[in-house]
């Protein structure tokens, strides 16, 4: 998981520098915004699962 993010990260580092290099910052920005929004989605789950383990453990 942390290496999938890490690769998307460097896609989008290398798609933003890319994009600013030939003035078009406006698809640099939502090149950045779709990264980020695909990063959460990828890490909602596992969010959802640690709020459940810590349901679980404060339920007793």
């Amino acid at each position: 998981m942390i290496f999938k993010i890490a690769a998307i990260g460097v896609i989008i580092a290398i798609l933003n520098q890319l994009l600013m290099k030939s003035d078009k910052g406006e698809y640099a920005t939502l090149t950045t915004i779709a990264g980020i929004i695909i990063v959460l989605l990828m890490i909602i789950p596992h969010i959802e699962e640690l709020f459940e383990s810590i349901r679980r453990i404060i339920d007793f």
